[in-house]
């Protein structure tokens, strides 16, 4: 209360809460990419594999929003340090690793939000996201192995193409599989379908 004219101060604003269910979802979703990422295809001799774990980093994102899956991804990110960890400086650690992995979440851009905060997810919206958080992982992966790889380059071939044939190695047969799980997943309502927020 204030002495002087005897009116109360007010209230501070109250900030938004994260439900229950998305930190929920935000946890089962690292947790699961954790698992997938030790059941590989294929491993890369300086790091990278071919493997699930960003199916459920892309589904919390395509589920809950950008915001959400960048989180998640980020998260993901600092968790695979600890499972794996190859660290030369703090900007390739960011690059590898957080960065990496949070860019994953501009999936939850292409989900489309209904009425009353229902998502609705197409086939091709799925798509587009997976391929767009998966180029931008590849662009992090790609800018960290040429500043901080360059010496593992064979003589005399450019850096650039020696990062990009090295991650896209990975990269690309893991986006597909990816996109074609997640594709399959899409046509699920009980997944993506109306009630979800």
């Amino acid at each position: 209360m204030n002495s002087k004219t005897g009116d109360r101060a007010a209230p501070a604003p109250a900030r938004p809460r994260i439900p229950a269910q998305t930190i929920t979802e935000v946890g089962l979703a690292v947790a699961l990419a954790a698992v997938l990422h030790f059941i590989k295809v294929f491993e890369a001799p300086q790091g990278g594999s071919v493997s699930l774990e960003m199916l459920p980093l892309f589904f919390v994102a395509l589920r809950r929003g950008a915001g959400t899956g960048v989180l998640a991804g980020a998260l993901f990110g600092f968790f695979n340090l600890l499972l794996k960890p190859y660290v030369v400086t703090p900007v390739q650690f960011a690059l590898d690793y957080p960065v990496a992995f949070g860019v994953l979440g501009v999936a939850g851009w292409f989900a489309r939000r209904g009425a009353g905060g229902q998502v609705r997810v197409s086939r091709p919206a799925v798509l587009t996201g997976v391929i767009a958080g998966s180029a931008l992982r590849f662009v992090a992966h790609l800018v960290s192995g040429v500043v901080f790889f360059a010496q593992y380059a064979p003589k005399g071939q450019n850096v650039w193409v020696y990062s990009a044939l090295y991650n896209g190695g990975y990269m690309v047969p893991e986006t597909l599989i990816t996109a074609a799980v997640m594709w399959w997943l899409a046509g699920r309502k009980d997944l993506f379908g109306e009630g979800v927020r």
